[in-house]
């Protein structure tokens, strides 16, 4: 076992980071290196691994054998304990200032081992633009012995001044096959389980694990496949934007609700609650700034949960598409295959390509803070239409 065998699909990129732990090594024994740099830009769509290669590399760069998944650097590393790699990512919509200020204080440290002091940047994409200034001259000019991993679903989501100063690696969809297989091999799915589950993730390894274990989840994604069908007036269309918004803020709650609780448990011990609960002086602040970030962590949670929801109803009418032209594919869901058929028949490819385009306009909207119960009921309308 190494610390690529959960890279699903990455062939390419293995062999790329794998010859770049190779040169960096070199470089602690004194050899040029000239297959390492300083700053890296790892870019795929979501569920591709992205956060996994990044973590797989930073291990590899602190491993005597680059990356044999069994020394104590490769095993620390990946449970994030090593004290040379600092992981960061955001529960919120976006990454401020202060945040990256502090990340680059950091990349000034001397390693305390005697490799690479090594920076993860999972949500590269959500650094605002203030943010981005900041890692900017940290990248330009970096530490001797520090190395940047910033990871973003494509490249024009960073800065073009920090992307251009990034080696950039650009990560694959895996297959269903692949993500399947995984599926099996590391988590115990039943085959006929995880091959549903892969396929109907689309290539997204985190989704198709909650899918294969999670019945809740599939029942909303069900429901979601329903949509199309149910389409028929234009109280139809109100009433299922609705239960769309509103299933993506129960779920939200229900997420959030669990972890809110222990981290208001943590900090009120952390600041001296006595025993009935007796907040000391002065301790105020702290609980409202904790309450601000929840909320912040809610409503992202509840968009993820939106743009999840609209990535199903983009896939079903990607299936119809497909069987209007006769495209020698798969479906992706299998479990609709009379819903598509029936919708495929009864109207043109260029309404289905119509229909598509709606739902992205939808995740593009909410992107920009629309307004999500106005955007999906459009969208409704849209789709409802002949």
């Amino acid at each position: 076992m190494t610390v690529w065998d959960d890279l699903v699909g990455q062939q390419v990129v293995v062999a790329e980071l794998r010859t770049a732990a190779a040169a960096a090594a070199g470089v602690l024994a004194g050899e040029p290196g000239t297959g390492m740099t300083h700053a890296w830009l790892l870019t795929g769509p979501p569920g591709s691994g992205r956060s996994n290669a990044a973590r797989a590399f930073a291990a590899a760069l602190q491993c005597e054998k680059q990356g044999c998944g069994e020394c104590n650097a490769c095993r620390t590393v990946l449970a994030g304990t090593h004290a040379d790699v600092r992981a960061v990512s955001t529960e919120t919509l976006s990454i401020g200032v202060a945040q990256t200020r502090e990340l680059v204080r950091r990349s000034a440290l001397t390693p305390a081992g005697r490799r690479w002091h090594v920076i993860i940047l999972e949500d590269a994409d959500r650094l605002t633009e203030q943010a981005a200034n900041v890692l900017l001259k940290a990248v330009e000019e970096p530490s001797t012995r520090t190395v940047w991993l910033l990871c973003a679903p494509s490249t024009e989501d960073v800065l073009p001044t920090i992307r251009s100063r990034c080696r950039q690696v650009r990560l694959v969809t895996p297959s269903a096959d692949a993500v399947a297989e995984v599926l099996v091999r590391r988590d115990g799915i039943d085959p006929e389980v995880a091959v549903v589950a892969a396929r109907a993730a689309q290539g997204h390894i985190g989704r198709a694990h909650r899918l294969a274990r999670d019945d809740a989840a599939r029942q909303r994604r069900d429901e979601v496949l329903r949509i199309p069908g149910s389409l028929r007036d234009i109280g139809a269309c109100i009433r299922a934007a609705a239960n769309l918004v509103d299933t993506a803020a129960a779920e939200a709650r229900e997420t959030a609700a669990e972890l809110d609780a222990t981290e208001a448990d943590r900090l009120r011990s952390a600041l001296g609650a006595g025993p009935t609960g007796r907040m000391p002086p002065g301790s105020a602040g702290a609980l409202r700034e904790l309450e601000d970030r929840q909320k912040r962590r809610a409503k992202r949670i509840q968009r993820d949960a939106m743009d999840r929801a609209l990535i199903d109803l983009a896939a079903f009418y990607r299936d119809v598409l497909t069987r209007q032209v006769d495209a020698p594919v798969d479906l992706v869901n299998e479990s609709a295959r009379r819903e598509i058929e029936a919708l495929a028949a009864e109207s043109t490819p260029e309404d289905t390509v119509r229909r598509i385009e709606a739902v992205l306009a939808c995740r593009e909207a909410l992107d920009t803070n629309a307004h999500p119960l106005l955007t999906a009921e459009a969208m409704m309308l849209t789709l409802a239409s002949p």
